[in-house]
């Protein structure tokens, strides 16, 4: 018998000892048995990158991480479209495949590489797919070989963190791998004891999460017990992005009681909290939006003009009234050269405005600094009891 065999996709625990079984096991029943391993997956295939394999080659490599035969992804998509050089990828693999006088292909990959697999099966050839991913996202697969290696590996990595969680009173927040799926959020979330376990299969709720973690701990101010603090004008953490925007004003001594402050955008995050801040400061505010008629006229009537609606360079320089403090808290992609913007103008708005903050290097430094403020604060506030 001669088969050939390659791994394709991305990586994961297993492979090798895959490999090693399939070849233990078919040997034992043939022992005229040729393996042909094919180099960086499908790649190995279509531009004849193989070598016949023997017995030494699968030896020793049982604990063995990553692939003898290396791997590379091709996408499924792309299997149909001919190389740089007009080259037909299915017909050079299928060429392959009969010069070698191959009785199988077992090819071992996750969802991709068995839609290849089957092509492949469609025009005549003898495929076997290990379905080998992480994810366990495989149709018709209960447990793919990768996944319990990968639950160890994110369990080993919560595991390490539970102590620290624990003696600093801090929440942790981990994101594992998984595709689309939530196969091995959920298996890793149970398994380390989460308290939360969010998965792409069922939608959510952010309000319900927050609930669920101390108010106390809270150091963005998120919280539904933070927030209406912050409305009551109770003792509470602060948003960090609006209170680090007072600082800022404040920092450049700039009077904001009895002044005029315009705040574009109406985000729980920025929008209102901000404004409520400039309210507790004096400032005569209002909140402009999308709905929001003629508001060129509105942001003209600015001393102060805070901006946080996620449009790239949405204020330009007939919006802003001359001498006025411009606080830009966007952070957008320029669509022309793809650089750092923010929601305003800068290059137009500069010469009107009297003090005007950059994007990157304004609110978003000031933004990390409260951010550490907040933690120090939440922890004193713990000690105190």
């Amino acid at each position: 018998m001669k088969i050939g065999m390659l791994t394709s996709g991305g990586d994961c625990q297993a492979l090798n000892a895959a490999m090693r079984g399939v070849v233990k096991g078919l040997s034992e029943n043939d022992k005229d048995l040729e393996v042909y391993g094919f180099y960086d997956g499908y790649k190995g295939l279509i531009y004849g990158n193989y070598r016949l394999l023997s017995s030494k080659d699968f030896s020793g490599i049982l604990t063995v991480g990553g692939t003898i035969l290396g791997s590379s992804r091709q996408p499924f998509k792309q299997m149909r479209i001919p190389d740089e050089n007009g080259l037909d990828k299915v017909e050079a693999m299928k060429e392959t495949y009969y010069k070698l006088n191959l009785d199988c292909l077992v090819i071992l990959g996750g969802n991709g590489t068995q839609k290849t697999a089957n092509l492949l099966r469609e025009e005549g050839l003898n495929v076997i797919h290990l379905p080998k991913t992480i994810d366990n996202d495989i149709y018709g697969t209960d447990v793919t070989f990768g996944f319990q290696s990968a639950i160890n590996v994110a369990c080993n990595a919560i595991d390490c963190i539970h102590t620290t969680a624990a003696s600093h009173n801090r929440v942790f927040i981990v994101e594992v791998m998984g595709h689309k799926v939530g196969w091995l959020t959920l298996y890793a979330g149970v398994a380390s004891g989460a308290d939360i376990i969010l998965l792409p299969e069922i939608p959510y709720d952010i309000d319900k999460v927050i609930e669920a973690i101390d108010y106390r701990k809270d150091v963005d101010g998120f919280h539904p017990l933070n927030v209406a603090s912050l409305w009551l004008r109770q003792e509470c953490l602060l948003p960090c992005t609006p209170k680090g925007i007072i600082r800022l004003l404040k920092s450049t001594g700039t009077e904001i009681a009895g002044k005029r402050a315009v705040v574009i955008g109406r985000s729980n995050i920025v929008g209102l909290p901000v404004a409520k801040l400039l309210l507790d400061e004096n400032a005569t505010v209002t909140i402009a939006h999308s709905r929001t008629k003629n508001l060129p006229e509105v942001t003209r009537e600015a001393d102060i003009l805070v901006v946080a609606i996620g449009r790239p360079k949405f204020v330009t320089a007939d919006m802003v009234k001359p001498g006025a403090v411009v606080i830009d808290v966007g952070v957008n992609r320029d669509p022309e050269t793809g650089k750092l913007c923010g929601d305003v103008d800068f290059a137009a708005c500069e010469p009107v405005a009297g003090m005007i903050t950059k994007v990157p290097g304004g609110v978003g430094p000031m933004t990390i600094t409260i951010l550490l403020e907040n933690t120090i604060e939440a922890f004193e506030r713990r000690m105190r009891g």
